[in-house]
């Protein structure tokens, strides 16, 4: 398969922009970024307590 062309892309921002118009995109973007963000730091809360849970100290243990 081909990758994509630097036209390709081109193309797909354009429709992106029609589509969504030029008011709505950068709420859309700070919203996206938003539920980024809430996404890793949730992400790292699970990394943390599966490490805690590896190192027996698990919250479950009284």
């Amino acid at each position: 398969m081909n990758s994509f062309a630097p036209w390709h892309i081109v193309v797909l921002l354009i429709v992106i922009l029609v589509l969504f118009g030029s008011k709505k995109l950068p709420d859309s973007a700070r919203s996206l970024g938003r539920s980024l963000r809430i996404f890793k730091s949730e992400m790292k809360e699970l990394n943390n307590d599966d490490k805690k849970d590896k190192d027996g100290n698990s919250s479950t243990d009284k």
